[in-house]
């Protein structure tokens, strides 16, 4: 590891990726300092039963406006249109309950919009009907989009969220294309950051590895991981930490369940282990037609199911899916791979979402600090949270304004 770089960037996820190929491209000394041997952060792409899955974000959401889409094709890779699952017809459903189901989940947007416009901001529970039918399975929902429960998220925050709707895959895997888009850009591998000085003329970047001198440092910490050191930063940014507080990372893990004779299912088909329940996972049935189940488990139920051991998972879905196909159903299954990102210390959950009344946290996030701190990641994204797309925007924003602040 270099001991001095005119600008550290903490982290090498998305946003670091990004942040530090900018810097490359404008000449400036950088260095990525990465707690992981790898890049990507919650994007992961392993290959398991022959096949490239991803662990972390699988999706291009807003894919038509998505750089990555840009970039995963400028590497070569296949970009997949087919329909996400969730578009279409889930099975084990009645057509009726379908169109039943999809009209509750409009009505709760459009009063959560409403919601949202109002002077005080509300959790978007607020946006359910009272007694509604489908009030457990759209809260099963939330859940997958925001890791945590619907009790627990803010209308504003909620609403502020912006896509187009086009939703994308890659085939050779969403994390394999951010990973790759690092490489040329110099790399400390396994060198957690401890501790950022900013007392002396120089900023000080204590790592596990030793100490790194730098003119500039661009911070892009998952929240979780920079809220839970209190002295992360020396002289203290207390409104750094308590931002990272109040935009919690939400909890969604995912399965992935090898699946013998598939051709029984239409690929890319879906299903829903319940219609009555919260704690239920969703599953994608022969992802790009390839023999295999994605499971997806949100929120609470999630949560409880890391802390039962990563097994629970593959038990709570062999449950699900013999009630819904029949006990020999689990004979034609097995547990592919799974991690579970709360456990992960370098992450502690998957994405951030702010409680009802501060999504003001996000600005007060990515605000930079004294002319040489500056922050990126996910987080500090107001529209587009949650997403490798809006760590990538985020990280290319700080870099643009370590650009200017370093030009006499």
């Amino acid at each position: 590891m270099k001991s001095e770089a005119e600008v550290v960037i903490v982290g090498g996820g998305a946003a670091g990726v990004a942040a530090g190929r900018r810097l490359r491209e404008a000449g400036i000394d950088c260095l990525i300092v990465e707690a992981r041997s790898r890049l990507g952060g919650r994007a992961w792409t392993v290959t398991k039963g022959g096949y490239p899955i991803d662990l972390g974000c699988g999706w291009l959401h807003s894919a038509d406006r998505n750089p990555w889409t840009k970039i995963a094709q400028v590497q070569g890779h296949t970009i997949d249109q087919t329909p996400p699952p969730w578009t279409r017809s889930s099975l084990g459903f009645r057509l009726k309950e379908q169109q039943e189901y999809r009209e509750a989940f409009k009505t709760f947007d459009r009063r959560l919009s409403e919601l949202a416009r109002a002077e005080k901001d509300a959790p978007a529970a607020a946006a359910l009907e009272p007694g509604g039918r489908w009030n457990a399975l759209i809260g099963a929902v939330v859940t997958y989009i925001n890791g945590a429960e619907v009790s627990e998220v803010s209308a504003r925050d909620y609403d502020n969220y912006e896509d187009s709707d086009v939703n994308w895959r890659v085939v050779e895997g969403y994390g394999a294309t951010i990973a790759k888009y690092g490489e040329g850009v110099p790399v400390a591998f396994d060198c957690a950051v401890r501790r950022i000085d900013c007392g002396g003329a120089r900023l000080r970047i204590e790592t596990a590895a030793g100490i790194v001198t730098a003119d500039y440092a661009i911070v892009t910490l998952p929240t979780s991981v920079l809220a839970a050191v209190e002295d992360f930063f020396v002289p203290g940014l207390p409104e750094k930490i308590e931002a990272a507080r109040n935009l919690p990372l939400g909890l969604d893990d995912k399965l992935f369940i090898a699946l013998d004779q598939p051709e029984e299912f239409e690929r890319d088909s879906r299903l829903f282990g319940s219609k009555d329940t919260s704690k239920t996972a969703a599953y994608h049935i022969r992802p790009f037609g390839r023999p295999m189940i994605e499971a997806y488990f949100g929120g609470t139920n999630a949560r409880e199911l890391e802390a039962a051991g990563s097994a629970a998972f593959f038990d709570f879905a062999v449950g699900e899916l013999c009630a819904l196909h029949g006990s020999d159903f689990a004979r034609r299954i097995k547990p592919l791979y799974i991690h579970c990102w709360g456990a992960d210390p370098f992450a502690r959950g998957a994405y951030s979402y702010a409680p009802p009344g501060k999504t003001n946290s996000r600005a007060v996030l990515a605000a930079p600090v004294d002319g040489r701190l500056f922050f990126a990641g996910e987080a500090c994204s107001k529209h587009d949270y949650s997403t490798a797309h809006g760590a990538f925007r985020t990280g290319i924003a700080a870099a643009e304004q370590v650009i200017t602040a370093r030009k006499p």
